[in-house]
C-alpha cells in the first residue's frame, strides 16, 4: 500500500507525435443544382414602413 498513483511515462501510453495537417473539411452544397423558381413567386413581405411610422409631436402628444 505504499504505491502512489503516477501517470503512465511509457511509450505505447504517448500521444503520437503527427507531422502532416489535416486537410481542411470541405465545402457542403446544397444540392449542387439549381431549383426552379416558385410557382406562386417569392414571399411579399407586407410594406415595412407602414408598420414604423414615427407619429408626430402634436399626435403623440394628443
Amino acid at each position: 500500500m505504499d504505491e502512489e498513483c503516477t501517470t503512465p511515462k511509457g511509450r505505447e501510453c504517448r500521444i503520437p507525435v503527427v507531422y502532416v495537417c489535416p486537410p481542411p473539411p470541405k465545402k457542403k452544397t446544397a444540392c449542387g443544382t439549381k431549383r426552379d423558381p416558385p410557382k406562386n413567386g417569392y414571399f411579399q413581405p407586407p410594406d415595412l414602413d407602414a408598420l414604423f411610422v414615427i407619429p408626430t409631436r402634436r399626435q403623440a402628444c394628443a
